[in-house]
């Protein structure tokens, strides 16, 4: 017989006293948070970033209506400050949720403030912002999906333009093909997936793990790598090292 354990479960679960393998259960949070797809940040009330993800540190690029400044998170346009700073208050002295839309255009995402415990941080209140993508799903994930349902590269193209909200038209014309060789393509893709439209083939991406690419402290030169780029999350897993 294989006895399995229960899991940790952080809301039901009894404050243990602080232990010397607190770091060992931070470390193994921390590294689950740097595998998820999705930016994932850790604010105080003052809008300060305690923590925050790989995936968070790419999503803050130029083009992001935020960006962080001497460690502040802060979006670029007024309005957005605003609605940024209004939902940052809400969340630490209302414990309220809010969904944001931040910037315009092409540049436009949304993004989730979600208030933790009243003392989580500090004993004080902290903010959880959840970053949403500015695409279905990254190239990992459609990857996988490829692999498992055995799609061609070709029809790997095609479905990844597909996600892009690209129309069949304009596929064709970027890879210098047909439209029926797209409309073929697509066929495939819905017989080999079990899609009943684009639509549906659509949603079966978008709705698959957020996966991220395979980590440098993973790869080769850990060791380097986790020096050269540890960030917040390596701040914080020295400071619950045990002395």
């Amino acid at each position: 017989m294989t006895l399995l354990h229960r899991p940790f479960d952080v809301a039901t679960a009894p404050a243990p006293a602080v232990r010397h393998d607190d770091a060992g259960w931070a470390r193994c949070l921390a590294l689950m948070i740097d595998e998820v797809d999705y930016g994932v940040l850790l604010l105080d009330p003052a809008g300060h970033v305690r923590l925050l993800n790989r995936s968070a540190r790419r999503e803050l690029d130029e083009r992001h209506p935020l960006h962080l400044v001497a460690g502040q998170l802060q979006a670029r346009g007024r309005q957005d400050m605003l609605a940024l700073a209004g939902a940052l208050s809400a969340a630490a002295l209302q414990a309220q949720r809010e969904l944001l839309w931040l910037g315009q255009g092409s540049t436009r995402v949304s993004v989730a403030v979600l208030p933790l415990a009243p003392e989580a941080l500090d004993g004080g209140p902290a903010t959880m912002l959840l970053l949403g993508k500015r695409e279905v799903a990254e190239g990992l994930s459609v990857a996988g999906f490829a692999r498992c349902h055995g799609l061609t590269p070709a029809e790997t193209r095609v479905l990844e333009a597909l996600c892009a909200g690209v129309p069949p038209g304009k596929i064709a014309e970027g890879q210098g093909v047909r439209i029926s060789t797209v409309r073929t393509q697509i066929g495939n893709l819905r017989d080999k997936t079990g899609a009943r439209s684009i639509r549906a083939l659509v949603r079966m991406v978008s709705v698959l793990p957020p996966m991220v690419p395979v980590l440098p402290a993973l790869s080769t030169g850990r060791a380097q790598n986790q020096q050269a780029d540890r960030g917040p999350i390596g701040a914080l897993l020295d400071g619950l090292r045990p002395r």
